[in-house]
């Protein structure tokens, strides 16, 4: 798979995972109230912000011909984007403390179940 068109799939998945966030934040606005609102963004952001540091990792095994360094490649990219994740949502949990949980969790869920979406609808 050639770096521009890595580089679009990479970009048409955080689009799905941000709008899948926006319409989590939008409804948990609606139903629970702002501090729902930015609970549910902070939880989308976290996963958007894991699959960026993810993908900047997964990128250098571009070009690359032997397999198995794709693939340490790979899951290593996996392996930070969850530490990433692990690491936003504790800062989250710590300093903002008008966190409503269930709207976190569901911010967090959309953008993580859209990623895998995403990249499974995707042309390439």
């Amino acid at each position: 798979m050639s770096a521009s068109i890595t580089s679009d799939v990479f970009s048409k998945m955080l689009k799905v995972q941000l709008v899948a966030t926006l319409v989590v934040a939008v409804v948990a606005l609606l139903v629970s109230g702002l501090n729902a609102s930015v609970s549910a963004v902070l939880g989308g952001a976290s996963v958007l912000l894991g699959a960026i540091t993810a993908t900047l990792i997964a990128k250098r095994s571009e070009g690359a011909e032997d397999p198995t360094a794709i693939l340490v490649n790979l899951l290593k990219a996996e392996a930070v984007k969850i530490l990433v994740i692990i690491i936003l949502l504790a800062i989250i949990f710590n300093v903002y403390k008008q966190l409503v949980p269930f709207a976190l969790i569901a911010g967090l869920a959309a953008a993580a179940l859209f990623s895998g979406a995403a990249l499974s609808r995707l042309k390439v």
